[in-house]
């Protein structure tokens, strides 16, 4: 059901941790490698060429290429970190937090969803960066943390009233720690009355 609800937030934006030491330690590998622009005082017009270009090579792809998934994160992120005045940036931010969620790099995808929610309050696509990101956290086969997906859909609750990502954060917060089999049960049962 997550990821019927993850390919919609998808299609629409397309359209218009408890853990060990070492987790902790790996984490903030990942966040030193997923959150750094390679690109250094680079020119937002380069940089932009290439996050569309490996925008357009995924849209025709009908296979996810693990290589050229990081390739594209990689460019959405430099663009995003380099040109953070760019009505683009938080775009390609979401996109890239997408993408790494595909490929199931999900602490990377967390990192950049989280990025894009904090560091672009203002636009008007942060509810479903921040939809996504509770997923991320809610869902028991990416980082399988339900109290922080909790905190993040009270927080879409809270930020987004009377919308649709208010309506579906308190569904899922209904939801949380129910397996998919009771999801079933209970959408059955709820059919036949």
């Amino acid at each position: 059901m997550l990821k019927k609800i993850s390919v919609l937030i998808s299609s629409i934006i397309l359209l218009n941790a408890c853990g060990t030491g070492n987790e902790t330690k790996k984490e903030e590998e990942l966040k030193n490698d997923s959150t750094k622009s390679i690109v250094i005082g680079g020119d937002c017009k380069m940089l932009y060429i290439d996050a569309i270009r490996m925008d357009s090579i995924l849209l025709k792809s009908n296979t996810v290429n693990p290589n050229l998934a990081e390739q594209a994160i990689d460019a959405f992120n430099n663009f995003a970190s380099t040109c953070k005045d760019d009505s683009l940036a938080p775009i390609f931010l979401l996109k890239a937090g997408q993408i790494a969620q595909s490929i199931g790099k999900f602490q990377q995808s967390q990192i950049l969803l989280k990025k894009c929610s904090d560091e672009f309050p203002a636009f008007r696509n942060r509810g479903a960066a921040l939809f996504l990101l509770a997923q991320v956290y809610d869902d028991a086969s990416m980082l399988n943390n339900e109290t922080e997906a909790k905190k993040i859909y009270e927080q879409i609750i809270k930020e987004y009233p009377n919308t649709a990502w208010e309506r579906d954060a308190k569904v899922c917060i209904k939801n949380l720690g129910k397996t998919d089999e009771q999801l079933v049960k209970e959408f059955l049962k709820n059919n036949k009355k």
